[in-house]
């Protein structure tokens, strides 16, 4: 129970958080490992301390609870059709109440987490797929609590911070073997007073530091603007051109937890987007309106290719995902005589936990059926049958269903859930099931997108709770609670901005309702802006060919070359979102390559020290070793995620402000149109 509630207020502000970055970029954060940090911080303030499975239990609730903003649609579907035109959408604006987005949270905030209990045998029990953000978190809880992984058949992922990670944990239960020899070896960082109070000096300090600083900052700049919006290229390519700095302290943490190349991608698309795109389609006449204008200016104009960009990547990645998934199938078509002797021999299916920790069927089965039934009843209600007509809602459920099994499948390989790739599938299917029809078109990929990213989010968690030894039925049920929660917190949150601001607004752009409105357009009217169908194709086909080369890479022995090749997402977001939003990532994910070879240097000056030394020492030197990875690697994530928190917070009090009518104490330097509160 405890676990639960502190994970519910973990979530809550998780989930803010979340919330205000979204509508501002487009890329929310699962924050599993900064949960996870959370807990075993706050856990040792229990005069109990937790426990490494109540540690799991914990981030699984605030997950649940923290990415609600994304899988309600808050930060994409909901912001499209407020936006509608009755001209070119045949649909006056859509704006959502309170009653209706709690409505609407509850007609898709379940499906998912239902449909994801069975694919947890198949996934991780049978054919122990990875899913390395889940084995990642796994894998600091074990560092934090010097607790022993379950063993799995599968290698660790050789991905930056899982590959420190994994080495820090088997260095760290190494160390701890050797120096518990003849004496009662505690399996439990909570039974080892010292343990805690390291934890706490080491994780409190820095915690609260970059927390604090993050949300001093963004309260400030609420007052002076021009913190957020500095014309760092001179004024005339700010006021023009959108080409400013924002020295945000929760980019920079973003930017550390995506990790260098990713950064390296998303700067690239906007350096494509912004500074060679835009000035072309302005200066050729195809975006004649002001840079900044989503219809008719350049930021219009290349999103249309970073869509293409964003699709193909998508569907690239799908395809050995649909191959594999129909080979799957196909396999357990055997002849009968095989399935004879099979059935024949004794069945052992693998499953390590006892069935009072396990999920009962006939809950999933009937939060399954009631899930789909109240969704297409209240979709109904909402939207009524001109809206989307209720068996196209059920076709929805069951189109989303499928796409959830090839979106899981994908992250568990890949660490990749191509929800945006498959609410656009679900678009292109809409388009011919009721054609013509914006409302439903958006609304059928919102389904999918909800109930693909929530699948995949509880089994990232159960592949977690499956390693440390977590009850996966108390996942599930933290999963429940931690949705039915933020379901309140979310529509709350989402309200309260969409009164203080315009959204889509300058503020808050929402470039992802762009997105899916554009694309419902365009499967509408078959028009696009001048001249820009060419450059789709041109970047739609890179984009799917460099997709195809890094999934080849990685099934090779070459896969160390996969950070080279840029991702076709990341260089998609970069082009959504002005340049202020991808350059300070880029300073995060800088921050996170140079700390890592740091790291790096440092294990190496102890590994020549040990070389030579006699054996009293050795064990020393390699405890020193040991200590210096574990506060090393541990440290970045935690001043990444006081930085991601704090500046959450501080939006927090920004919106207290705004709601209050508190001016900005001086608009001095800021240049016209881009300083939120200045005119």
């Amino acid at each position: 129970l405890r676990a639960v509630l502190l994970g519910l207020a973990v979530g809550c502000l998780i989930a803010f958080t979340n919330l205000y970055l979204g509508l501002q970029s487009g890329w929310i954060s699962m924050m599993s490992i900064q949960s996870a940090l959370l807990g075993r911080l706050l856990g040792v303030m229990f005069s109990k301390p937790f426990t490494a499975q109540e540690n799991v239990v914990l981030q699984t609730t605030a997950v649940a609870t923290g990415t609600m903003p994304l899988a309600a649609g808050f930060v994409g579907i909901i912001p499209a059709l407020t936006i509608l035109e009755k001209s070119k959408d045949g649909s006056d604006p859509i704006r959502f109440t309170w009653s209706m987005g709690i409505v609407w949270s509850f007609g898709v905030a379940f499906f998912g987490v239902f449909l994801a209990v069975p694919l947890r045998h198949q996934t991780i029990i049978k054919e122990k797929l990875v899913f390395p953000s889940g084995k990642a978190t796994a894998q600091l809880i074990s560092v934090m609590y010097r607790e022993p992984l379950r063993k799995d058949d599968l290698p660790a992922s050789s991905k930056g911070f899982n590959e420190q990670v994994e080495e820090d944990r088997e260095r760290l239960l190494d160390d701890d073997e050797s120096t518990t020899s003849g004496e009662d070896h505690h399996t439990g960082g909570s039974d080892v007073p010292g343990d805690d109070r390291q934890v706490t000096a080491t994780g409190w300090a820095p915690l609260l530091q970059s927390f604090m600083a993050a949300a001093f900052i963004t309260v400030l700049a609420y007052f002076f603007p021009v913190i957020f919006a500095v014309p760092l290229f001179g004024d005339y390519l700010a006021r023009q051109w959108l080409w400013y700095f924002t020295p945000s302290l929760s980019y920079v943490g973003q930017g550390i937890i995506m990790g260098f190349s990713t950064t390296v991608s998303m700067n690239l698309g906007m350096f494509v987007g912004w500074a060679i795109l835009s000035p072309l389609s302005k200066h050729r006449g195809w975006a004649p309106g002001p840079v900044g204008d989503m219809s008719v200016g350049a930021r219009g104009w290349i999103l249309w290719v970073a869509l293409a960009v964003m699709t193909a990547d998508s569907l690239a990645s799908i395809i050995p995902i649909v191959l594999e998934f129909f080979s799957f199938v196909s396999a357990s078509f055997t002849p009968k005589e095989e399935q004879a002797q099979r059935r024949s021999k004794p069945s052992h299916d693998g499953e390590v936990e006892p069935s009072s920790r396990l999920i009962p069927r006939n809950w999933v089965l009937t939060g399954l059926g009631g899930s789909v039934a109240c969704g297409t009843m209240i979709v109904y209600l909402l939207f009524g049958y001109e809206g989307i007509k209720p068996w196209a809602t059920l076709v929805g459920f069951a189109l989303g269903a499928v796409l959830s099994l090839l979106g899981v499948r994908a992250l568990g390989e890949t660490d990749l859930n191509p929800v945006s790739g498959l609410g656009k599938i679900s678009q292109l299917f809409f388009a011919f099931l009721q054609p013509g029809n914006v409302v439903a078109n958006i609304i059928a990929g919102g389904v999918a997108e909800a109930g693909a990213q929530q699948a995949g989010d509880l089994m990232q968690d159960f592949k977690t709770g499956h390693l440390v030894g977590a009850s996966p039925r108390a996942q599930f049920q933290g999963q429940i609670l931690g949705s039915f929660v933020s379901i309140f917190v979310t529509t709350t949150a989402f309200v309260l901005y969409s009164r203080t601001y315009q959204i889509p607004g300058p503020d808050f752009p929402a470039p992802t309702a762009y997105v899916w409105l554009n694309l419902a357009r365009l499967l509408r009217s078959s028009s696009l802006p001048a001249h820009v169908g060419g450059y789709m194709t041109a970047f739609s086909l890179i984009a799917a060919v460099l997709s195809g080369v890094r999934i080849h890479l990685g099934k090779s022995r070459h896969k160390h070359w996969m950070r080279w090749i840029p991702s076709g997402v990341a260089f998609a977001v970069g082009m959504l979102n002005t340049p202020n939003f991808s350059m300070a990532r880029l300073v995060g994910g800088l921050v996170e390559i140079w700390w890592r070879r740091r790291l790096q240097v440092a294990h190496s000056s102890h590994s020549r020290e040990i070389e030579g030394e006699d054996e009293d020492e050795v064990g020393s030197l390699e405890q020193t070793k040991a200590n210096i990875s574990e506060v090393g690697t541990l440290t970045i994530v935690i001043i990444a995620s006081g930085f991601v928190l704090g500046e959450g917070t501080g939006s927090i009090i920004n919106l207290v402000l705004r709601m209050s009518g508190v001016p900005s104490a001086s608009c001095w330097g800021c240049s016209k149109g881009i300083c939120a509160g200045c005119l």
